[in-house]
């Protein structure tokens, strides 16, 4: 193996799960599993470097076609399936990147994304409000969809209440597993020799507001439209492609990859 395989080899973007967890939110039990792309971005040559992230999502699709064609399907279908893509922006405070667009407007066709800017303290409020208005204008000109989308709003609550997220993508967060005295309480942040960046204060951060879009508000929504979406179109493609050969499904290949009230699941 030469030294430019092996790095190759090393910096390879990978799809793992790193956590999952139950979580409860006004008495509904949620199974959340967060899913890791180390070595997204990371090589020299970042070709086709969304393949592996494409190819995973459409493989936890593939996987509940194939139980809900069971003839004995089980009452419960297990679902891995991806309800919500968070990507994740570097502070340039520039504008998007080729790597980005590419990245998002492949993925926006198979699953809901949110793209969020990471380390945003590194920014000023002012260098931070105008990205964001850089990052929006780079979506729409480069047609990304990203969640929530407006021809999903079903009613003018929903458009009300989603005008308010899409005006405020990308969420500029900061995170941290800190804990610090403010005032007597211990809050979650940052400390800076110019004072405690809080995490949950939306004075200071977005991450509240994107805590609240993916498991208060838009997390039904979140898992409906990937199911009613996202997945029947994948559905569609699978069965139309099962009928031209006149057989069962095939393997799935590059090519075709190129709420119960009491417990629910949600991948991200």
């Amino acid at each position: 193996m030469t030294e430019r395989t092996c790095l190759s080899h090393l910096s390879r973007c990978t799809v793992s799960p790193c956590l999952s967890a139950v979580i409860e939110e006004k008495g509904v039990k949620m199974k959340l599993t967060v899913i890791d792309t180390p070595g997204f971005g990371d090589q020299i040559n970042n070709e086709n470097c969304w393949e592996p992230i494409v190819s995973y999502v459409n493989e936890q699709y593939e996987m509940y076609l194939r139980e809900e064609l069971h003839v004995n399907r089980k009452r419960r279908i297990p679902d891995s399936r991806v309800h919500c893509c968070i990507y994740f922006l570097p502070a340039t405070g520039h504008r998007l990147r080729p790597i980005d667009v590419e990245f998002m407007k492949r993925l926006g066709k198979i699953v809901s994304i949110v793209p969020v800017i990471a380390k945003a303290d590194t920014l000023t409020m002012e260098e931070r409000q105008d990205f964001k208005q850089r990052i929006r204008q780079d979506l729409q000109v480069n047609g990304i969809r990203v969640y929530p989308q407006r021809e999903y709003d079903e009613d003018t609550e929903d458009r009300i209440l989603n005008d308010k997220i899409r005006e405020s993508i990308p969420f500029a967060v900061v995170g941290t597993d800190k804990e610090h005295q403010v005032n007597g309480n211990k809050v979650l942040g940052r400390k800076t020799k110019w004072g405690i960046i809080e995490v949950e204060n939306v004075a200071h951060c977005e991450f509240a507001n994107l805590r609240d879009l993916l498991i208060r508000s838009h997390l039904q929504d979140l898992k409906d439209v990937t199911h009613n979406i996202h997945y029947e179109t994948y559905r569609v493609r699978r069965l139309n492609e099962s009928n031209a050969n006149g057989m069962a499904l095939s393997p799935l290949s590059l090519e075709n990859g190129t709420l119960d009230k009491s417990e629910t699941d949600s991948h991200l």
